[in-house]
């Protein structure tokens, strides 16, 4: 494992951890709840570009979530998001790296994991911290776990969809012409890959 790749990693948690933070204070619920446009998803899609995203992003969310226990006052419940949303962020970071020959398709794995994974322990973290209504309404989350569930699977999916084609996409496509671009992808060929691209 290079240095190279390390820092990578590092700054890749580091800008998501920021970003999502930002977010949640600034856009309050709609970076966090029922209703989500996450806009530090968009990182996502660093994983058409380094494997280094993988272990980066799932990093980086750790750190948000872990922060937002302290700042929500969540307590253990927040653990669930740790746990939970964090494994959402690796899968989907994983499903890109893989599919990153077709960045379109590719970008869909955040979208899915976040919108099957979340809903699924969202309504039980926001019960549990008073949150009874979903956002713009007055629907109660009191006894609806199945309605809040595909309620969010709608909604945390179309938000991530958002965020990964709107702000995702255009950011891949600029690093794709960077230097940024052909040290990561670098890093995830093999020494025969490699050598091949350089015939």
């Amino acid at each position: 494992m290079s240095s190279n790749y390390v820092a990578r990693v590092g700054v890749i948690a580091a800008l998501y951890a920021a970003f999502t933070l930002v977010a949640m204070l600034f856009l309050g619920s709609l970076a966090w709840g029922p209703v989500q446009f996450r806009v530090s998803e968009a990182l996502c899609a660093l994983a058409l570009i380094t494997p280094a995203a993988i272990p980066g992003l799932t990093l980086g969310c750790v750190i948000a979530n872990v922060a937002n226990i302290v700042l929500s006052g969540t307590a253990a419940l927040g653990l669930l998001d740790v746990v939970f949303g964090s494994l959402a962020t690796c899968l989907g970071s994983l499903f890109t790296w893989k599919m990153r020959s077709r960045p379109l398709v590719a970008l869909a794995g955040p979208v899915i994991a976040n919108a099957l994974i979340v809903p699924a322990y969202l309504p039980i973290l926001l019960e549990g911290i008073g949150f009874y209504t979903i956002p713009f309404t007055s629907i109660s989350l009191d006894g609806a776990w199945g309605y809040m569930y595909l309620f969010g699977l709608v909604s945390t999916g179309i938000g991530e969809a958002v965020i990964m084609y709107v702000l995702g996409l255009p950011l891949y496509r600029a690093l794709a012409r960077t230097s940024f671009a052909e040290d990561g992808g670098a890093q995830g060929q093999s020494g025969s890959e490699r050598r091949a691209h350089s015939r």
